[in-house]
């Protein structure tokens, strides 16, 4: 052990050595530094209980959009959810006496499984697409699924972690919610100022007005997850709970509507129409299954037929979304039929990342880089051809439906309508999907995948009591 009069002196000479490494590398090396410590105790947790890289991961999704736009680290800070995921399959797969792989054994981990083989075999497109654009692109439309839902199966598959899942999703939502206010009634920050003048304002600015993004990666995304986790809280307000527990989700329920409405996204209507749908048809009840649609039906003829609102620039944004001779949707047929005619020949698609961000970024040569794909649905018809499109959305629908039939049988009214939640949720974001991309993008993506796993695993929650592969801490 190092002798206490040498301590004095070795702090001073690393003091001095850091601060001469911080003037020739910048504020990265104390940075880094600093974060040696917390990065050495979250591996001590992950690797004492994997469950607790399931939780890193769902707040990471959250934060990454302000941690890119506040600290510029010149590190791409979406492969830190990579990270989290593999250092957790680590830590799993380092307790072998521990894991029960047959939980694992499941069709939607078999899907996981092929959807990701069809990834791989896109490599051999002819087309000659950019394996790096490949690479980027397929993180968020197949590797996330294939990494992160069987380990939910294996470490975050308790009704205590379903409890924690919702608290955490609501909980940083409604942080979402309240920051987009201050956004809209305060003011953006430095940081925000800056992304938003580098480029960001031409979608963000609409009619002099902020489309406000709160700390989510941009403002499409802020709306739709806020319509999903708003509609989750608005069926929990409905189940059989308690009634303060009902009031708090009626709450948080009208801040993440709010939420949405101020985000200017026009697609996140569909998320609540879906996913309100799906919950009464569910229900059990005819009744209120057919009084939700008389309501929901007078609240589509208030937008579409009266101008109730039209003062309000959010409301008209909103009401734009069932005008179909709206020129952005115009734009987007448009740009279909160009794709249409392209895409004669090619089954298979262009290959994967030759379209949107990465398109722009690694295939910027090909002519199908140059149309705006504007919806998840159209990116993967371009880019895996109408073959790949069918296998993806008919997985899709395969899923819904089987969580449906999951949630019809489940007896624990309390579970029932917490699964009933998110499998609303899920239904509501894969139609929106058809406007915006909006599966693909975080936190939307991890809270579909994570709400996967619970329903699927309602039969054994409903029946029997779980225990967690991994131990919980």
């Amino acid at each position: 052990m190092l002798h206490s009069r040498w301590l004095l002196p070795t702090a001073v000479l690393g003091a001095l050595g850091a601060g001469w490494l911080a003037g020739i590398a910048g504020p990265v090396v104390p940075g880094i530094l600093l974060a040696l410590p917390l990065l050495f105790f979250f591996l001590y947790l992950v690797f004492r209980s994997p469950r607790t890289g399931m939780v890193a991961y769902v707040l990471y999704c959250f934060l990454l959009g302000f941690i890119g736009r506040h600290f510029d680290t010149g590190i791409p800070l979406g492969l830190g959810m990579d990270g989290i995921l593999l250092l957790t399959w680590v830590a799993v797969i380092m307790r072998p006496e521990e894991v029960q792989w047959k939980r694992i054994q499941n069709d939607i981990c078999l899907l996981a499984l092929l959807w990701f083989s069809i990834n791989i075999l896109q490599l051999a497109n002819p087309t000659d697409a950019s394996v790096t654009g490949w690479v980027y692109e397929m993180r968020s439309l197949t590797l996330y699924w294939v990494l992160a839902v069987p380990l939910g199966f294996l470490v975050f598959n308790t009704r205590r972690d379903l409890r924690l899942f919702l608290i955490l999703i609501i909980g940083l939502s409604v942080l979402g919610a309240l920051y987009g206010m201050k956004q809209k009634f305060i003011g953006l920050d430095a940081a925000e100022q800056q992304w938003l003048d580098s480029g960001q304002a031409r979608t963000h600015l609409i009619w002099g007005k902020l489309r406000v993004f709160s700390y989510y990666s941009e403002a499409a995304q802020f709306g739709a997850s806020q319509a999903e986790v708003g509609l989750i809280c608005l069926v929990l307000a409905l189940g059989p709970f308690t009634w303060w527990k009902r009031g708090l989700f009626a709450v948080a329920s009208g801040l993440l509507f709010y939420g949405m409405l101020i985000s200017g996204t026009r697609g996140a209507l569909f998320v609540l129409a879906t996913g309100i749908f799906v919950y009464l048809a569910l229900s059990k009840q005819i009744k209120v299954l057919v009084l939700g649609c008389i309501v929901a039906g007078m609240g589509f003829g208030v937008l579409k037929y009266t101008s109730i609102g039209s003062s309000n620039p959010d409301i008209v944004r909103l009401r734009s979304s069932l005008d179909p001779e709206d020129p952005s949707f115009q734009l987007r047929l448009s740009n279909q039929m160009k794709l249409r005619k392209f895409l004669e020949d090619k089954p298979f698609g262009e290959g994967v990342g030759t379209i949107g961000r990465w398109g722009h970024e690694f295939n910027p040569g090909k002519y199908i880089s140059t149309i705006e794909p504007d919806s998840l649905y159209v990116k993967i018809w371009a880019e895996y051809g109408i073959v790949g499109f069918i296998i993806w959305f008919g997985m899709m629908v395969y899923i819904l439906g089987k969580c449906c039939g999951i949630v019809w049988r489940i007896r624990d009214p309390l579970l029932r309508q917490k699964l009933l939640a998110l499998t609303a949720g899920y239904s509501g974001i894969l139609v929106a999907s058809y406007g915006n991309e909006v599966m693909n993008q975080i936190p939307s993506a991890m809270i579909i995948y994570l709400s996967w796993v619970f329903v699927f695993q309602g039969p054994e929650l409903d029946t029997l009591p779980s225990t967690a592969v991994v131990p919980h801490v």
